[in-house]
């Protein structure tokens, strides 16, 4: 695969062998990050389990210290008081069956997380094969089913993010811009690292964080040392 300039210029100041400190890692994802517009910094963990099973799932959310830098449109699923409710938390969109009919008849995907009260997943579920392969689908593990939908909402844009493991048993979260600076990075870094710790199944054996790399939008990943990311 023919990479560009930049990209090149940018592997030249990464050791593919090392195993960087969370600190260093960070230091260097910014240096790296040489694009005209703020890079997104994504971490990446592979795991020791096998997400085949449902008792080596890893699954939760989480809110970053100092949130991903993005803006997050929130889509609502509720009715009567607690769409007012939505509403004044400052939900982007909030319906019921005619968010249905939208999503499914025009294709439209203009929301970031989708929330919904549990007496609405029964017409949520009717769009169970679309949102599911966005991940955009709701779940209690992750806080997005509730009836506090003015917390959940409160949360995600405080920077709540879901991390979830993929059929390669690796987990993709953002943990904030490349201008965030090196302390907000790893505050963001760790705290997403602890909570997929503490989330390690019973049923996981051996060796659970296997490796972690940390990447801007369009730098080379720089590996982390998996001993350390807990410190």
């Amino acid at each position: 695969m023919k990479r560009g300039k930049k990209y090149q210029e940018s592997s030249k100041i990464v050791d593919k062998f090392k195993l960087y400190e969370p600190s260093e890692a960070m230091e260097l994802v910014q240096k790296t990050a040489k694009a005209k517009f703020d890079e997104t910094v994504e971490a990446h963990i592979r795991l020791g389990v096998d997400s085949r099973h449902a008792d080596q799932q890893v699954r939760g959310a989480v809110v970053l210290p100092h949130g991903t830098g993005k803006k997050v449109r929130v889509l609502v699923f509720a009715k009567g008081e607690k769409a007012k409710e939505a509403e004044q938390a400052g939900a982007e969109y909030v319906g019921a069956e005619e968010l249905v009919t939208k999503i499914q008849g025009e294709n439209w995907f203009e929301f970031d997380v989708v929330v919904a009260t549990p007496d609405m997943m029964g017409v949520v579920g009717r769009l169970g094969k679309v949102l599911g392969p966005k991940g955009l689908m709701p779940n209690p593990k992750a806080g997005t089913v509730t009836m506090d939908v003015a917390k959940s909402i409160a949360d995600i844009k405080a920077g709540k993010i879901e991390y979830r493991l993929d059929k390669t048993n690796i987990i993709h979260c953002p943990i904030g811009k490349a201008s965030f600076g090196t302390e907000k990075l790893v505050d963001n870094f760790r705290t997403l690292m602890s909570a997929i710790i503490k989330a390690k199944p019973a049923a996981a054996k051996g060796q659970y964080l296997k490796s972690v790399v940390v990447t801007s939008t369009m730098g080379p990943g720089i590996k982390v040392n998996p001993l350390k990311v807990a410190e």
